[in-house]
């Protein structure tokens, strides 16, 4: 009988091991990583899901140029939008989605440029399954920054749409 506990308690640690380790390695492939503090959460007239942001270079009259990092979670994305003197986006970590409107949408990782063109509009976001990191740059601040318009609706963010 004392030989049947033993086994028995030895399968469940056994089982435990196994368990933590399944799920420490999906939890370390969802791991980012930040080169900078998380920022503050963005609205949610202006977002699905949950993005935050942090300003890296503030605006001013010398530079007319404003520097960000943003991190989606998986699933989040922004509403559509356009920036008068366009964006450039610089995919620091995860994976995420881009699109311009009219176009197929493009996936995105770690490395990935992106120049969205002025006055143009599009979104970006996090995949459902990898948050996404990525650095903005929103040159010539003078002609203004952002506009925000309607929601991504699930078909455009799945690209079924």
């Amino acid at each position: 009988m004392k030989t049947l506990s033993i086994t028995a308690v030895a399968a469940l640690l056994l089982l435990s091991i196994s368990c933590s380790a399944q799920n420490s390695s999906k939890a370390d492939q969802n791991k980012l990583n930040f080169i900078f503090p998380k920022g503050e959460l963005g609205p949610a007239k202006n977002f699905t899901g949950k993005a935050w942001n942090i300003s890296l270079v503030e605006n001013d009259s010398v530079y007319n140029t404003i520097v960000g990092n943003v991190f989606f979670e998986p699933g989040a994305r922004s509403n559509w939008h356009i920036h008068p003197s366009g964006q450039i986006l610089i995919i620091t970590d995860g994976t995420g989605y881009h699109q311009i409107k009219g176009q197929p949408r493009q996936t995105l990782k770690k490395g990935d440029i992106v120049k969205c063109p002025p006055n143009v509009e599009h979104w970006h976001g996090a995949s459902p399954e990898a948050g996404m990191l990525q650095q903005y740059i929103l040159p010539k601040t003078e002609k203004g920054i952002v506009t925000w318009l309607q929601k991504v609706t699930d078909e455009e963010y799945l690209g079924s749409k």
